[in-house]
């Protein structure tokens, strides 16, 4: 059987996380809260739901990340899979994400938060538009077929470990999915179901917020083009 681990960054998702971690499908083996700096009971609702809860004080989504994979490094799972604890990704649909992955026809895949499939109102105009440029970017500079920086996506554990993620913060899906296409990583993107979150979006839901993920974004992408990286 293959060991499936998932790891959801949370902060202040206490109204949330109970369901997020109950509607995850039995095939998955560890589910690894990374509580970044909660001041609510997400950590508590988190354990009573049988979940794992890993801290991390200094706030950024890819710091989360990088604490839940510190984690996993003792007793490495075969696949990786991210998603968010704010209940708007359905974490049902983690098995149609995976199943490529186990097939051996890709690497990587992504779940796209497709607009035939997400309930009105889950993504705010911002970050719709954000999504579009950011992706005809990677489309014009890379060749890219992706069509969103959705965060539920599925990854192998060896090639999550050999892209050696660096962004802290905002950029941390882009980051994955460039290192993806330069490395010619074989992926897939999957339309998924996306709703409303519950509670209010700690990026989305304040103008510091979009704009500074919208920086970020972008200046990965150009930056990254233009260096050596691998």
């Amino acid at each position: 059987m293959t060991k499936i681990a998932v790891i959801i960054p949370a902060f202040n998702e206490a109204r949330s996380i109970g369901q997020v971690v109950a509607a995850l499908p039995k095939k998955v083996d560890q589910i690894i809260i990374a509580d970044n700096a909660s001041t609510d009971a997400t950590a508590k609702i988190a354990r009573e739901h049988g979940a794992v809860v890993v801290h991390e004080k200094r706030k950024g989504y890819g710091y989360a990340c990088l604490k839940g994979m510190a984690f996993l490094e003792d007793d490495p799972p075969e696949i990786v899979v991210f998603l968010d604890g704010d209940y708007s990704d359905y974490p049902e649909d983690l098995e149609t994400l995976v199943d490529p992955i186990l097939k051996g026809a890709v690497v990587f895949s992504l779940g796209a938060r497709d607009k035939k499939l997400r309930e009105r109102g889950a993504l705010t105009p911002q970050q719709v538009f954000g999504n579009g440029l950011a992706c005809f970017l990677m489309r014009w500079l890379y060749q890219s077929r992706f069509t969103d920086l959705g965060p539920f996506r599925a990854i192998r554990w060896e090639t999550l470990q050999s892209l050696e993620m660096q962004d802290k913060t905002y950029g941390w899906t882009v980051e994955m999915q460039l290192k993806i296409l330069r490395r010619k990583v074989p992926y897939i993107e999957i339309p998924v179901r996306y709703r409303k979150r519950i509670g209010v979006s700690k990026v989305s839901g304040t103008v510091k917020g979009t704009l500074m993920a919208g920086y970020k974004i972008i200046t990965w992408i150009g930056k990254f083009y233009f260096s050596k990286w691998k």
